[in-house]
């Protein structure tokens, strides 16, 4: 008998990783990303991809990987996985070294300004990807095949107008653009949910003239989240709005509404909100929602069943105070929801009936983590549809029925094509946390913009007695965090620097570390926006919508794991 080949730990172990790999029957035949604190390694794949499979100049890395053990053949969990251009590990060593050396510098309330059209430079190649011309004597497969070719024509054209240091993340994922179109196609109103922090991030022009123009459809944009920024600066976005894409509709809303008098300080940076109560009854902006889409319809829909069922929850929110969440919704009325998932492949009618069977349907679109979810079930009145605070959460879009007449369609988030500063899109939320490959510069551009190291009371690591502090940089900001919390590395007990940059990048998304753009001009006119009458008016109404719940604070302990918060 021959005598056996050696077999090196190295190779038993690549052995049982092929064999795991198989059992979970992953289809794109890689290895899930190293769970490593220091800086996940990126997966080795063959050739880049996008969703129809055809390779791209452009490499491509899949996010927000799902298990697919125990799942039936037909359904595929990554199907609508975020697609984003890989980032090369030289640019990312220097981004990390920049980190480490470049001192933060306070830059002016000014830099805060963003104006829209250096963003999406309206009429240029920042577009978004649309269905092409189809017929009824199309086969599926066709129809597809035209689409893949179409969308490669569409990437080819952006890669070769920009380079990958000027463009921002965008959507590579072409069954998730599918779902753009489909919902498009649907709705009788489209509703653009933007957060106020940083509206000129998720309002794409180029949406804005399809929805409004080429469809003909009635865009409502809706400015969530108010309750994280300054009244002022509500209203400041709201005319900025107005005055420039004056077919708009605008709608202020918050599903957490709070006292906007509290100040932001190191004490309550740390403190979460625990919610009592019916906390989605409480939402505040679905009567201005509902006012605009009175006006939209002209009567052509009944809606006052929609009236009738805010004035029931209303009712039920007063007599069930003190009661949970789950025992105030025990005898609410149950609410149909339709998953939709192949049938945004299918073709519909180039023209559809508007308002058919007296039933208006409207579509939610937005970037990831603006709230779309949030904002469904602040209107439904109670949790009907799972919120995390991870990019890509909803997968495949979803109908919600209102009332009878009355339906929500929940659209996965998407993210447009821009110039913006990846950093700013970080902290923005667009890009999941627990998967970015250096946190540090994000960190640092939000330092440099708001005064961190006070509110969090840091002490610089190489601060001396004396009371002389040395000069910042964005590894130092991360290092003295994790010193603070006590974030080590298991095996040398350092601080984890990695795990602290995760920490401050959940508080900025969470909106304790908040950091708001603001519209060109802004600087020079807050004293009048301060005192403009809808300000005061905006003041009150979350004063009094804040107050009639009852809120406790409490420390929460930061998760800066790979697992985000479902609520």
């Amino acid at each position: 008998m021959p005598r056996k080949k050696p077999f090196s730990v190295k190779q038993k172990k690549k052995q049982l990783q092929d064999k795991r790999e198989r059992k979970r029957g992953l289809q794109d035949g890689v290895r899930s990303s190293s769970n490593s604190r220091s800086g996940s390694r990126e997966r080795k794949e063959d050739q880049t991809d996008t969703s129809d499979g055809e390779s791209i100049t452009q490499q491509i890395r899949r996010l927000n990987q799902q298990p697919t053990q125990g799942l039936g053949h037909n359904y595929d969990p990554n199907r609508y996985r975020l697609h984003f251009e890989r980032e090369s590990r030289e640019e990312v060593e220097r981004r990390k070294r920049a980190a480490r050396e470049q001192l933060l510098k306070p830059v002016s309330e000014k830099s805060l300004e963003l104006d829209i059209g250096d963003i999406y430079h309206p009429g240029s190649n920042l577009d978004f990807p649309r269905r092409p011309s189809w017929n009824y004597e199309m086969s599926r497969e066709q129809l597809m095949s035209q689409e893949e070719r179409s969308f490669q024509e569409y990437l080819g054209k952006i890669h070769g107008s920009y380079t990958s240091e000027q463009l921002s993340y965008f959507e590579h994922n072409l069954e998730t653009w599918r779902q753009l179109w489909r919902v498009l196609e649907m709705s009788d109103i489209v509703l653009l949910i933007t957060d106020i922090r940083h509206p000129v991030i998720n309002f794409p022009p180029a949406l804005y003239e399809y929805v409004t123009g080429e469809l003909g459809l009635s865009l409502i944009l809706v400015l969530n989240k108010v309750d994280l920024a300054p009244p002022a600066l509500v209203i400041a976005w709201k005319y900025h709005f107005r005055l420039h894409y004056p077919r708009l509709h605008l709608v202020l809303f918050t599903s957490f509404p709070r006292d906007p008098q509290t100040p932001q300080d190191s004490k309550t940076v740390l403190k979460k909100r625990r919610k009592q109560g019916r906390i989605w009854t409480r939402a505040l902006g679905p009567e201005q929602l509902l006012r605009a889409c009175e006006t939209i319809t002209a009567g052509k829909v009944d809606l006052s069943s929609w009236k009738e069922k805010m004035d029931r929850d209303a009712a039920g929110a007063s007599r069930d105070t003190g009661l949970g969440e789950e025992e105030g919704d025990e005898e609410a009325p149950a609410v149909l929801v339709e998953q939709q998932t192949d049938v945004a492949l299918e073709p519909t009618g180039p023209i559809r009936e508007r308002y058919k069977d007296g039933v208006v349907t409207i579509g939610c679109v937005g970037f990831p983590n603006v709230g779309k979810s949030s904002l469904i079930n602040g209107l439904v009145g109670r949790k009907v549809v799972s919120v995390s605070r991870t990019p890509g959460h909803t997968r495949y879009f979803q109908t919600y029925f209102l009332t009878p007449t009355v339906r929500l369609c929940d659209c996965p988030g998407l993210i447009f094509p821009s110039l913006l500063p990846r950093q700013l899109q970080v902290l923005a939320g667009i890009y999941p946390i627990a998967q970015i490959q250096e946190p540090y510069t994000s960190v640092g551009y939000l330092a440099s913009r708001i005064p961190i190291q006070a509110l969090l009371r840091l002490r610089h690591p190489e601060a001396q007695d004396s009371g002389h502090e040395p000069p910042w940089c964005a590894w130092d900001i991360c290092e003295a965090w994790a010193e603070k919390r006590g974030y080590k590395t298991a095996k040398a007990a350092r601080n984890d620097v990695y795990r602290a940059a995760n920490s401050l990048l959940r508080l900025a998304a969470d909106g304790r570390l908040s950091l708001c753009l603001r519209p060109p001009g802004y600087s020079d006119q807050r004293a009048s926006w301060e005192s403009h009458p809808e300000t005061l008016e905006l003041m009150m109404m979350q004063g009094r919508v804040g107050l009639s719940g009852e809120d406790e604070d409490e420390e929460e302990e930061l998760s800066s794991s790979g697992e985000e918060e479902h609520f």
